[in-house]
């Protein structure tokens, strides 16, 4: 493949993650806005709301759980291409179905809907980075698919806090569904969608299929070593401590801090900024200095840190500079995590990156309920109790004092079957 085509290719991927994410991104500082106007009609009380806005949360990546393997696997065996395809348009029906919902069943409707599909773009999407990537060049790319997503996690509160507070006023009803200025955002999110997937339609290449190429005895085995295990428990621990701290941060701003979802937006846009400025800064520079372990460590450190002093604080711009070192901490562990998982396994590789998303997934599933479960206990609890979690995460690493070497190896240790 000549280097032209290949960043072209890699392009579109990039454009595709940022488009999805954007759409995630959208509903964050909205969310308990959103949900609160459509409870109104059920008279739900405080707590009530508050757990369905953790429920809500926790379903989109409860059915990406469900249905990541699946998607893994059928793009190993018929390319990465059609599966990213198929991802997409369910991705645009989620943007479309949660702009024009009209109660909080059609709202949980999106997201299973949306979760099902969308895990078929993301880890799907860098399983086709790695594809075309060589192992020298395959963090700095991975890198740069983190740079993607955490642009759309940059521009989607803003979009969502924005669009949504328009002084357009309309209604249009039509049967169940209800188009209002709430619906602006995921409208404009759903023609971006439709638009990158059609333009991935016509120039998006695709991959050669890995059971062309592999002996059936291949397909079903996969590297699942103790350093990959090391890496799923590190990816499960980072994904749990982010979506925690994006659904409690939401509700304590609202409630505890009284931002409005301007100033939510903010925080949410500043984590974006910093882990899409620092992730490529880290995995082009990082090693000259620190090795992956060591990076890991300290950005585990760093976020540890951030957590267990957030509730402290409740000055405006005192928050938003945890969120930066928070954010600062995840640059540091995520795109060297997956390029880890990328690395594994040449024949597997979206098999592996798929297991991972699923270890995210989990912890995107009991970050959320467990933080809103424990607000009731107070607003310093979900903070100081991840911190303590993320802190722990570290020994993980003393544990494993051969991490660095093991990316290299195709899971030697404790392979099964």
């Amino acid at each position: 493949m000549e280097r032209k085509e290949k960043l072209n290719r890699i392009s579109l991927i990039l454009l595709s993650l940022f488009v999805v994410m954007l759409g995630y991104g959208i509903l964050l500082p909205t969310l308990p806005y959103y949900t609160e106007r459509l409870a109104l009609g059920d008279n739900l009380d405080t707590d009530s709301i508050n757990f369905h806005i953790g429920f809500l949360t926790s379903i989109y990546p409860l059915f990406q759980l469900l249905f990541v393997v699946l998607w893994g696997r059928l793009s190993d065996k018929y390319g990465r291409k059609p599966i990213i395809i198929v991802g997409l348009i369910g991705f645009v029906i989620m943007q479309l179905l949660t702009g024009l919902a009209t109660s909080l069943t059609m709202l949980y409707i999106a997201r299973i809907f949306g979760g099902i599909f969308t895990s078929a773009v993301i880890p799907v999407s860098n399983a086709y980075l790695s594809d075309i990537t060589s192992i020298k060049h395959r963090t700095k790319v991975m890198a740069w698919s983190g740079v993607a997503i955490s642009s759309g996690v940059i521009f989607g509160p803003v979009l969502g806090s924005l669009l949504s507070q328009t002084n357009l006023h309309f209604k249009y009803s039509l049967g169940i569904l209800h188009l209002d200025r709430f619906s602006i955002p995921f409208l404009l999110v759903a023609l971006l969608g439709f638009v990158i997937l059609s333009i991935l339609i016509k120039w998006l290449g695709n991959t050669t299929p890995i059971s062309r190429f592999v002996s059936e005895a291949q397909k079903l085995s996969f590297s699942f070593s103790r350093f990959f295990t090391v890496l799923l428990l590190l990816s499960f621990v980072m994904q749990f401590v982010i979506t925690l701290f994006e659904t409690v941060f939401s509700i304590y701003g609202k409630n505890e801090l009284l931002f409005s979802s301007n100033q939510i937006g903010i925080g949410f846009m500043l984590c974006g900024v910093v882990m899409a400025v620092l992730q490529p800064v880290f995995a082009t520079y990082g090693e000259k200095l620190l090795t992956a372990k060591q990076q890991i460590a300290a950005g585990l450190f760093i976020s540890g840190i951030s957590m267990i002093a957030f509730p402290f604080f409740n000055n405006e711009f005192a928050v938003y500079l945890l969120i930066i070192i928070f954010a600062a901490g995840g640059a540091m562990v995520t795109p060297n995590l997956l390029s880890a998982v990328s690395q594994l396994s040449k024949e597997n590789a979206g098999s592996n990156i798929s297991i991972q998303t699923s270890a995210n997934s989990v912890g995107q599933i009991l970050g959320p309920v467990i933080g809103t479960w424990l607000i009731t206990g107070g607003f310093y609890f979900p903070f100081i109790i991840a911190g303590i979690i993320i802190l722990t995460a570290i020994g993980l690493l003393y544990f494993y004092k051969s991490f660095n070497s093991k990316t290299t190896k195709i899971g030697q240790d404790n392979k099964v079957s």
